[in-house]
């Protein structure tokens, strides 16, 4: 008994603004739970890709050459076909729709259902298990954002402690898979959250560091990569930069609409969906029969093609090679995202930027710079966060210099594909599925400030049919502003007003309804939020609009007036800024 009342003491205080200490306290131990994800999901991926390809556990699977060409075909096969079962048995349950961290901070205030989330895991560790071109950073971001977000809901934290518990986790994912807790921490700042801000500053570090030391620990971990040798630079150096991330951002838009119009074909196709993983495995095994780089994620892949003296030619026809296995694994239901993948592509667009060029135009910089410069700008145009993956350059090779060329290039495509395009690779298929989320910034509760909410239910009604002085007198003049008519069907008809009812140049004789009504066809329904309503009062210049039950039936349920609607808006607005910058009243 006694260890309950301080549990529920506990969260008592926590509920409070208070609890900024504690929330710091859970977050490290959130970054714990983290690394410890990271570890054992990297752990098991490399033993499934020893046991089914029959590798080493310490070599990468896209680094070593495969002599049996039928494990080559047949294990993407095999996974498809596991996978497809898997969402067989799945669909039996009739289970709820998965929320990733960017959408549940964005429409759900961080709430995740932590059985989704391990369902998640466990498809993407299959689907990078057998060979698909997936990496696991979605597996490892959506576990551990569940569980945090499983933490939090148990200690009914606030809304915006909510999604910064989520976005701790994915800190200390990221963080934990590359070593790279500075990364970490802006991956949930850009891409989860939504935004920096000091309040959200101390936890989500703290769980970013925390989830480093601890993958430190349990495995070796993390990406490192030697950038050549570039003590400084000069002004002409940032114009290959720029122009790189010019280019990547091209790139990275036709690799998008690529693995959007992959998935379109498969949707639209008669091919049942628990059918096309084992489809689309077919196409990846008979790529990875040309090279066995374009299975997995692309670590070893990577460090080969960065390290090696390769054509570019070879670049060239590796760069397409992965970006088609990428788009048919992603299209046709393997589970994963494209972090690595567009690292990886990235990388070989840089170089063979840095081989294929004027050299008068490049200079002296290294053909690794631009590797590295290609390979981040090519994230920031599929992923986003400009300033992540910028981090993650500088902390992958410890090269400040050759960082202001990252951050120059990424800058380039983070604008050029806002600017044409308009979203990242998460944001477009949200866009696709109809949703209106350009990132993680918590709009959910506009849209839970709905009229059903903020109308008045006691409002009384008059027939068209009515009489003039039986209006009068059931309504007398200071008795109210506005009245609305129904028909003899209790159908909406407008609004009129009683002032003008009872102005002395109305005629009794030829007094008809109809002449009196305003905003006939401008009304409210229930399901509509608050910002959707003001613009309908912006648009029809009324002060009070009545709310129908639907465009059919048009039965009056309620008033709403614009002077509430906004003042709520505005009280929510407000409220949303206090609790971004920790503001206690």
């Amino acid at each position: 008994m006694e260890m309950r009342a301080r549990l529920r003491l506990f969260k008592k205080k926590f509920a409070s603004r208070g609890s900024e200490i504690l929330l710091i306290v859970i977050a490290a131990l959130v970054g714990v739970v983290a690394g410890l994800v990271v570890s054992a999901m990297s752990w098991i991926s490399k033993g499934m890709h020893s046991v089914v390809f029959g590798i080493g556990m310490a070599d990468w699977l896209s680094a070593t050459p495969i002599l049996d060409p039928l494990v080559t075909m047949g294990a993407p096969v095999a996974g498809g076909v596991v996978l497809g079962a898997l969402f067989y048995l799945l669909a039996k349950r009739k289970p709820r729709a998965i929320v990733d961290p960017i959408e549940a901070n964005a429409l759900y205030g961080g709430q995740m259902s932590l059985t989704s989330s391990i369902v998640v895991a466990v498809q993407n560790l299959i689907s990078n298990g057998f060979g698909a071109s997936v990496g696991l950073e979605a597996g490892y971001t959506q576990l551990a954002s569940g569980i945090a977000s499983k933490f939090g809901m148990k200690l009914k934290l606030r809304r915006a402690d909510l999604r910064i518990l989520v976005g701790s986790g994915a800190a200390g994912a990221i963080a934990a898979a590359f070593n790279a807790p500075i990364t970490g921490a802006f991956y949930a700042f850009e891409l989860i959250i939504g935004a920096y801000s000091i309040v959200a500053l101390a936890p989500v570090m703290v769980a970013a560091i925390v989830a480093a030391l601890i993958a430190r620990l349990v495995s070796s971990g993390g990406l490192t990569i030697t950038a050549g040798d570039l003590a400084t630079f000069s002004a002409s150096d940032f114009i290959p930069a720029v122009l790189l991330g010019a280019l990547c951002a091209i790139v990275g838009i036709l690799i998008m609409m690529t693995v959007a119009k992959v998935e379109e074909v498969a949707r639209k196709s008669s091919v049942p969906i628990h059918m096309r993983p084992a489809i689309g495995g077919i196409v990846v095994g008979l790529l990875a029969l040309v090279t066995p780089q374009v299975l997995s994620a692309g670590h070893g892949a990577l460090h080969l093609n960065l390290e090696g003296d390769v054509a570019v030619q070879t670049l060239a026809g590796l760069f397409l090679l992965k970006v088609m296995a990428s788009a048919v694994s992603i299209g046709s239901g393997f589970r994963g995202g494209l972090f690595f993948a567009s690292l990886f592509m990235g990388a070989l667009l840089g170089k063979a930027f840095a081989l294929g060029v004027d050299p008068s135009l490049t200079g002296m910089l290294p053909v690794s710079v631009l590797a590295i410069v290609g390979m981040s700008a090519l994230a920031v145009a599929i992923i986003g966060g400009p300033m992540t993956m910028t981090f993650l350059a500088l902390e992958m090779t410890g090269n400040f210099p050759m960082t202001v060329l990252v951050l120059a290039a990424v800058i380039t495509s983070s604008v050029v594909v806002r600017s044409t395009f308009g979203y990242s690779f998460a944001t477009w298929r949200f866009h696709l599925r109809g949703e209106s989320i350009r990132s993680a910034h918590d709009v959910g509760w506009i849209r839970n400030l709905t009229v059903e909410k903020l109308m008045r239910a006691d409002i009384r009604t008059v027939r068209s049919d009515i009489s003039l002085d039986a209006f009068k007198e059931s309504y007398p003049i200071g008795s109210t502003q506005r009245v609305i008519v129904v028909d003899d069907g209790d159908r909406y008809q407008g609004i009129v007003s009683v002032p003008e009812i009872h102005a002395p140049e109305t005629d009794a004789s030829n007094f008809s309804f109809p002449d009196f009504l305003r905003h006939k066809n401008d009304f409210l329904q229930p399901q509509m939020n608050a910002k959707q309503a003001a613009e309908i009062f912006d648009r029809s210049q009324g002060e009070a609009l009545a709310v129908v039950d639907g465009l059919i039936g048009r039965r009056v349920i309620g008033q709403l007036s614009e002077s509430h609607t906004l003042r709520r808006y505005s009280e929510e607005l407000d409220r949303r800024r206090r609790d971004a910058v920790g503001e206690t009243f």
